[in-house]
């Protein structure tokens, strides 16, 4: 099986593009700036999402599912939430089609069926939420209102890119309404610290938790949390984000309980959110030129056993081996696959494997039955070792739980020494330019600063990290002052 993958060296871009499809995790669509999952990228997604959910439940939080459609009427009532999407909205004006008479056996949009109000597709439910939460919130007693839907939005997009940026894309977004603005705050730091657990320990990613500038923040919120991941080309990529909306969307949507006291107040609001771009995350933070390196947490496929062999009977001695190993395993809920397909020969079979990014390959021979032994590969080192069959099965276990321990340590290693701090705008450029990665950089704390520096570098504050020092300091365009380092970066 030829790859012929690009190398990350030559064209890191090119190289995401073709390792999405060649590893047959999507591809484009026939509906422009949409993309199509394969089974195998849906099934990392499943991974993820079942991982999430559990999460999510174990927080409080209850599934539910709202419509797709958004009046404009109701899409407009938070104002600020509206104008941030405006341009990205996709707009349904009628209800019918009909026969074209001037072109037989072809339909045209029919004038009569226009609609009395248009409908917005989500590109967020923020308003079809909190308008039916009006109806569900009368008393203190009703709240904390702490809901999640998993579902797809559009946002219209001109430049696309498989996972990281498309016109439909799958998500989760957590909805929540609360008594009181501590409550909503505490909800929406959660959430956010929900999501870090899940990328460091599932995705093998580390992240920065911080909060957004005002220019950055989601429209509509008062408070943008978030989590910040650095890929292998040295750009950060936004992979969850937790808001604070204050009682924006409860004044919007008069969403009012009546307190203990019986007095009449507005909710506390939080939303967040993290999608298929976390697919992306995945790929760009691992994987090597030969193709997928996928964490054992969430790869589909923890295993594959391909057999080596001439003769009918020697696959028939070997399947018996491996059909112990194979019970044994899922015995520990490892998942493993017995490539026993006699269309491919074993190369094949390796290095596709490989570019599917599978943890853990064993290859077992007539020589290996004999000697009572295995042969195992290691997916993230390419190094193989030969290991007793006695103890085989403890021996992929520990493995396994390594090579997730390994991954993360290698992409912290790197996002570590991909921090960099400058004092000046010159050197700014140069890290931009050379090194790539987080610049820490004084920042005056003025929207037009941070403009000006977008306009120069494409570089933009990522976050102003969480546990940052807070330091007096000269911001490093303006030489005005600064009370702590912010985290710059190019970004996708």
């Amino acid at each position: 099986m030829s790859k012929n993958l690009t190398t990350r060296s030559e064209d890191y871009s090119k190289w995401y593009n073709e390792l999405v499809v060649k590893a047959d995790l999507a591809e484009n669509s026939g509906v422009r700036g949409c993309m199509v999952i394969k089974p195998y990228g849906y099934a990392i997604w499943e991974k993820m999402q079942a991982e999430l959910d559990r999460m999510f439940k174990e927080t409080g939080h209850q599934n539910a599912y709202f419509p797709l459609f958004v009046p404009k009427s109701m899409f407009e009532a938070e104002e600020k939430n509206a104008e941030g999407f405006a341009k990205e909205c996709a707009i349904v004006t009628h209800y019918r089609l009909k026969n074209d008479p001037d072109r037989p056996g072809k339909l045209m949009v029919d004038p009569n069926a226009k609609l009395e109000e248009e409908l917005i597709v989500r590109p967020t439910s923020e308003a079809i939420i909190w308008s039916t939460y009006k109806g569900w919130v009368q008393s203190y007693r009703d709240l904390p209102l702490l809901i999640n839907q998993w579902a797809n939005v559009v946002r219209w997009e001109m430049r696309t890119r498989l996972f990281l940026r498309t016109a439909e894309f799958l998500w989760q977004e957590g909805h929540t309404a609360h008594a009181t603005k501590a409550e909503a705050v505490e909800e929406s730091e959660k959430m956010m610290n929900v999501y870090a657990d899940f990328a460091e320990n599932f995705m093998a990613i580390p992240v920065i938790k911080g909060i957004k500038t005002e220019t950055e923040r989601f429209a509509g919120a008062e408070e943008t949390y978030c989590i910040e991941a650095l890929m292998q080309d040295g750009k950060a990529l936004q992979a969850g984000t937790s808001h604070f909306l204050g009682q924006n969307f409860a004044k919007a949507f008069d969403v009012k309980f009546a307190n203990a006291e019986g007095k009449q107040e507005h909710v506390w609001g939080t939303s967040w959110g993290v999608s298929t771009r976390l697919m992306g995350a995945l790929v760009m933070t691992h994987s090597d030129d030969q193709g997928l390196v996928l964490p054992p947490n969430l790869a589909p496929i923890q295993v594959v056993v391909v057999p080596i062999y001439k003769t009918d009977e020697q696959l028939e001695a070997i399947t018996a081996e491996v059909d112990v190993l194979v019970k044994a395993f899922k015995k520990l809920n490892i998942s493993v696959k017995y490539d026993n397909r006699t269309t491919q020969k074993p190369g094949f079979k390796f290095a596709e494997w490989e570019l599917k990014g599978v943890p853990v390959r064993i290859a077992v021979g007539p020589k290996d039955l004999e000697n009572g032994t295995f042969e195992v590969a290691r997916r993230d080192t390419l190094s193989k070792e030969v290991i007793s069959k006695d103890g085989i099965v403890t021996y992929i276990s520990d493995l396994l739980e390594q090579i997730q321990k390994d991954l993360f340590e290698k992409a912290l290693n790197y996002r570590n020494t991909h921090i960099t701090e400058v004092n000046s705008f010159d050197e700014f450029k140069q890290v931009l330019d050379t090194k790539g990665g987080f610049v820490s950089a004084h920042w005056d704390g003025t929207a037009a600063t941070e403009d000006k520096i977008k306009d120069l570098t494409k570089a933009t504050i990522r976050c102003i990290p969480l546990d940052r020092v807070e330091e007096a300091g000269s911001c490093v365009f303006t030489g005005g002052e600064s009370i702590g380092r912010v985290l710059f970066a190019k970004a996708y």
